[in-house]
């Protein structure tokens, strides 16, 4: 990899690492084991594994690479799922680690604006529409 796009790629790091930290910080809040850090760590090893996939192994299937980190993250999530008296929690901790995923790989490509914009999305449906429901 010649050192130009290495320099991009670093700071597409820094950038799904701020995107990732954005919606982790709501897990933060919620006094989730799965915060911040887990879901900045998400989303600057998705970035990675992706910007890897396109730029070291130019000839090779990146979709493989992108099917893996999928398979990845859902064991993740399966271990911060667990079942208690009170029904099965942090689902929706899991699903935040799933779409932080999803958001790396998305700056992974270089597709910045639509990372930040799923970000919003995210942002919107773990911190309005939480407010929304406990209305309802």
């Amino acid at each position: 990899m010649e050192l130009d796009q290495q320099l991009v790629v670093g700071i597409q790091l820094f950038f799904a690492a701020f995107l990732s930290m954005v919606v982790g910080l709501d897990r933060e809040r919620a006094e989730k084991d799965a915060g911040m850090r887990t879901h900045m760590l998400v989303g600057t090893g998705a970035c990675l594994f992706t910007s890897l996939s396109e730029l070291a192994f130019p000839e090779a299937d990146t979709a493989r690479i992108a099917s893996n980190i999928v398979v990845g993250i859902g064991f993740l999530g399966a271990g911060v799922i667990h079942r208690t008296d009170k029904g099965v929690q942090d689902l929706t901790t899991a699903a935040s680690i799933w779409i932080t995923a999803a958001i790396g790989m998305a700056v992974g490509t270089g597709a910045w604006l639509l990372a930040t914009m799923a970000t919003l999305l995210v942002w919107t449906i773990l911190r309005i529409l939480l407010a929304f429901r406990n209305r309802i």
